[in-house]
């Protein structure tokens, strides 16, 4: 996968064509000042030192960070911006609440690398909102023109990273018509790909390499590429499989579902992913998994707090709470009704 990205040439309006031999390009990586992002003030493009450049000279090509944090001063933010792209190291630097707007025309992919939060609540665009206090190594993605807004009181301090893409330079799919893809959105989901290359190119960024622009401007290409296909993943075919659900459907469902094992998810809100009518969806569900929608997120929370109660570090009562239990009582009696045993009793006989 790396080694195909690493040979391709995003370039805007072209599809990429693998038999066509691309030439070397010379990428102008640029560092933005922040400070002056939000304040009224043109973004300043500044080098590698800091130093603002002199008129005349080469601006960035990537898109202008467009989340907006309240109170500015509550984070430090650092930019660095190449063709087509604009990642901002975002980290935390105070104990209050802080708040992240967004509604742009660029693509936004978040990675937070850690954070934990006592309040909060995040919200996306055609998405229902989440609480889940814990974020680490989560990912959010936002495709351009949807509304992102998140608020939380942290319990530790947050480190995130802004990915900017600029969708004329996204690649597109060899099976699709570039003015077809949909890119749609995801809120607190996992891909171990994904991440992986979003942390090495931050890593890049940080480190004494930073300065290998035609690297950058390459794991930022195999980025846009793990990207989509993450999205292909999910999107839509044209027909559900007969008597249940299509294999797509299967994975958008049950992703969705594990991404938000902690929270209640609407049984609209799982028939919409898959452009289905309520009653269609829960006949199709169940014909596909042999369980309801309703019971089938329940078991994967009891065999996710199976997992948990092998670890010694967890009590039950955090388990309940972390899976979206209001009550150590009724975690524990949807857990007995499941497995015949008390959670404490489970965690006993793995001893």
């Amino acid at each position: 996968m790396a080694t195909s990205s690493l040979s391709t040439a995003l370039t805007s309006g072209t599809r990429f064509d693998p038999r066509v031999s691309q030439p070397p390009r010379h990428t102008k990586l640029r560092l933005l000042d922040c400070r002056s992002i939000f304040s009224g003030a043109p973004i300043a493009p500044t080098d590698r030192h800091g130093d603002r450049l002199r008129p005349g000279r080469t601006k960035p090509e990537g898109p202008c960070p467009s989340v907006e944090i309240s109170p500015a001063d509550g984070v430090k933010r650092r930019a660095v911006s190449w063709p087509g792209t604009t990642a901002e190291i975002v980290q935390a630097t105070s104990s209050g609440r802080i708040e992240y707007r967004s509604h742009a025309h660029v693509h936004l992919l978040v990675l937070c690398e850690r954070g934990a939060r006592r309040e909060g609540e995040t919200y996306i665009e055609g998405l229902p909102r989440s609480t889940l206090r814990d974020v680490t190594r989560k990912l959010t993605f936002v495709p351009a023109g949807h509304e992102y807004c998140d608020w939380h009181e942290p319990r530790t301090a947050a480190r995130m990273v802004f990915f900017y893409f600029d969708p004329a330079t996204l690649p597109v799919p060899a099976t699709s018509d570039e003015h077809e893809v949909s890119l749609a959105p995801r809120l607190f989901f996992e891909d171990a790909a994904l991440f992986a290359t979003a942390q090495k190119l931050t890593a890049l960024i940080e480190g004494p390499a930073s300065d290998d622009c035609s690297y950058l401007e390459a794991l930022g290409r195999v980025l846009a590429h793990e990207l989509m296909r993450v999205n292909q993943g999910s999107t839509p075919g044209k027909h559900a499989v007969r008597g249940g659900l299509a294999a797509w459907q299967q994975r958008t469902v049950t992703a969705y579902i594990e991404e938000h094992l902690s929270e209640a998810v609407p049984l609209a809100q799982l028939a919409g992913l898959v452009s289905l009518s309520t009653y269609h969806f829960c006949r199709a569900f169940k014909q596909s998994f042999g369980l309801p929608p309703h019971r089938y997120h329940t078991s994967r929370r009891i065999e996710r707090a199976k997992a948990l109660l092998a670890k010694p570090v967890f009590s039950v009562t955090d388990i309940g709470l972390t899976l979206g239990f209001s009550e150590t009582s009724s975690f524990t009696a949807a857990f007995r009704k499941a497995t015949g045993l008390t959670p404490t009793a489970y965690h006993r006989s793995l001893a």
